[in-house]
């Protein structure tokens, strides 16, 4: 016969055993067949490729036009000094908007332009600390 501890024995490891498997089971995806998962749009595009920022070197870029899509950016680098010390005067500020440069303690932000309608409009940079001034026209196109 069975000792009565023997019966406890089996008795706990009946209980832990399933235990065990209503815990994996409550883990386990639904078995409902046929059942699939989708991508809502939003999901869809939120996992879509971000396009590269449009760079525009502030010791060339005078005289030139830069075009930046509605959907991008455009980073103003090659003054690794003054880049903080920047400002912009936008002939048609519903075109573009300025960023300037700024170092926030853990990063150095480069000055920047983004697009805000589509067109063409003359963007004016002075640099307060180093005297420099650049001038230069930003197309805005439709998003790609």
């Amino acid at each position: 016969m069975h000792s009565p501890l023997t019966r406890r024995a089996a008795a706990a490891s009946a209980i832990l055993l399933l235990g065990a498997t209503l815990g994996l089971a409550a883990c386990s995806a639904p078995s409902t067949p046929g059942a699939t998962t989708s991508a809502t749009p939003s999901e869809a595009g939120a996992s879509a490729q971000q396009l590269p920022p449009i760079m525009a070197d502030l010791t060339t870029v005078d005289g030139t036009t830069v075009t930046v899509p509605l959907d991008n950016v455009i980073v103003l680098t090659g003054d690794k000094t003054d880049y903080k010390s920047w400002a912009a005067t936008i002939e048609d500020p519903t075109i573009v908007s300025f960023t300037p440069g700024k170092d926030d303690g853990s990063a150095q932000f480069n000055p920047g332009l983004s697009p805000i309608s589509t067109g063409t409009t003359k963007v004016t940079l002075d640099n307060s600390v180093s005297g420099k001034h650049v001038t230069f026209t930003v197309t805005v196109t439709e998003k790609k």
